[in-house]
């Protein structure tokens, strides 16, 4: 019995699959490129709990892992310090024996205020939205940064007075 189809029907067949193949992934690709991607940002503000889970003189590092927050305890009130390095980016560690902040790549270093004393970091860290809700606890806001140079740590909400 005859085959139906000849070698040459079958190279034909084969090569037309391709570009048939190629155009569809081309157009579902161009499709896919049509619908941006969009990033939602998370939510920049969480509650840190009430201020008595806080001790005078404490530097909390509950938050620096999921926000990159630490929060400062003095006898007057709070504040809260973002904890990235104002040279280069790093996270900079809280080291309680020497009482400040110093950053693993350079060495910079940062007294517990957050001003810096040593290193190549140009500036103090930065403070970031601390204020109290209706219910009493600690609510910080990673999207409002105030900056030492600009005398943004006197403006309400970079320091609570409790």
């Amino acid at each position: 019995m005859a085959s139906v189809w000849s070698r040459r029907d079958f190279f034909g067949r084969l090569g037309w699959s391709g570009f048939g193949i190629v155009s569809l992934a081309t157009l579902l690709a161009g499709m896919r490129s049509s619908f941006p991607r969009v990033l939602f940002k998370p939510d920049t503000t969480f509650k840190a709990g009430i201020p008595d889970d806080f001790g005078i003189g404490e530097v909390s590092e509950k938050f620096k892992k999921d926000f990159r927050v630490w929060i400062v305890r003095d006898e007057k009130g709070f504040y809260a310090l973002y904890a990235k390095c104002t040279h280069l980016g790093c996270t900079p560690r809280w080291l309680t024996a020497e009482n400040k902040f110093k950053c693993p790549c350079h060495g910079s270093g940062f007294y517990r205020s957050g001003v810096n004393f040593e290193g190549p970091a140009p500036r103090p860290l930065e403070r970031v939205r601390i204020t109290l809700t209706e219910e009493g606890e600690l609510l910080v806001d990673v999207g409002v940064k105030y900056r030492s140079e600009r005398g943004d740590w006197g403006k309400p909400g970079s320091y609570l007075t409790v």
